[in-house]
Formats: structure tokens, sequence, C-alpha cells
């Protein structure tokens, strides 16, 4: 990771798949396969509470699994873990920006997508109780979609795959479009 993300600045790109409304009981999320897809062979990062919602409480296989928590005694085998953005950011030197991806869960994302250069959304279309939910990336100014799947439908649930880049700086002010 290079320049651009954080303050003390290691990190320059992140990619983000998600779902949103997640946190309802017994949901069982459309289109696994997709993520599976997505992110082999790469570097996904997530919350501990994201961690432990994973079968078996494991890590992901076929990736290299980091944990971003601010319990000072948590480990788990097969997990790199980081205890703050600046560890993240260090731990994340050591991969090519474009293989690390964010995967959960809402406080991660919350403190991470605005540094993210591409989210790769599924979109449900469906209403469910979650106790999790992230921004409207539509409203976002910084983003713009720039790819839209088929809508698929799984178990009932119809959903649709969305890719979004970060616009490009406005180069007459250097500031980005937010």
């Amino acid at each position: 990771m290079r320049k651009n993300v954080y303050e003390s600045n290691r990190c320059s790109r992140f990619e983000l798949g998600h779902r949103q409304g997640r946190g309802a009981d017994g949901l069982h999320c459309p289109g696994p396969q997709a993520l599976k897809q997505k992110t082999s062979g790469k570097v996904v990062v997530m919350g501990r509470a994201t961690l432990e919602s994973l079968p078996g409480g494991n890590p992901l296989p076929n990736r290299t699994n980091i944990v971003l928590t601010s319990q000072k005694n948590f480990t788990k085998e097969g997990c790199l873990i980081a205890r703050n953005l600046d560890e993240l950011a260090g731990i994340c030197a050591d991969y090519a920006p474009e293989d690390v991806m964010i995967i959960g869960g809402e406080q991660v994302y919350m403190q991470l997508i605005r540094q993210c250069d591409r989210l790769f959304i599924t979109k449900i279309f469906e209403s469910f109780d979650a106790d999790k939910h992230l921004m409207n990336v539509d409203k976002m100014r910084s983003f713009e979609l720039v790819w839209t799947g088929d809508v698929q439908e799984e178990n009932g649930i119809q959903y649709q795959f969305l890719e979004y880049r970060k616009k490009e700086k406005d180069l007459s002010n250097g500031k980005s479009q937010e």
C-alpha cells in the first residue's frame, strides 16, 4: 500500500465487497460465489465480529485474512491482527493495493469506505430487519456507478452486483468531488 489513505499515509487503495442490510438473523445473502471469486487469493480485511460470523468463526481459505479489532488480547490462528488503522496500514503495505479488499463489518466499512477506490456492491431488492446498515453509495458524490450486472434471484431474493469507482480529482482545484 502506498501514499494517500491515512494521515500517516502508507495506503493508496482499498476495495470493498459488501451486502447492504447485514445483521439480519438467519439471512443467507445471495451470491456467495461472487464474493469467493472476487476475493480468492487476495487480502481480506474484516472486523472481529465479521470473522466470528463466518462458518466456524474461521478465516476464509485461500486468502490472507486481516482482522481489525481494538480487543488487545484477541488472536486467531490464520489471521493477522491490526489493533488500529495505523497498524492496518503497516500490514497492508506488504501487499499490492489492488489485492486488499474490505469485506466487513459495519464499523470497518465506515472507517475505510471513503479511502476506497472501487466498491463492489451486492444490492438486495428486499427489506429485512437488520442491525447493521451502510451508507447509500448512490448518494455519495465521490463515487460513480461504472458497471451494473443483471438482476439475479436466489432463494426467492432478487439481487444485483454493482461496481462503483471513485471519481477523478477535479484538476482545476485539486479537490476530490465529495
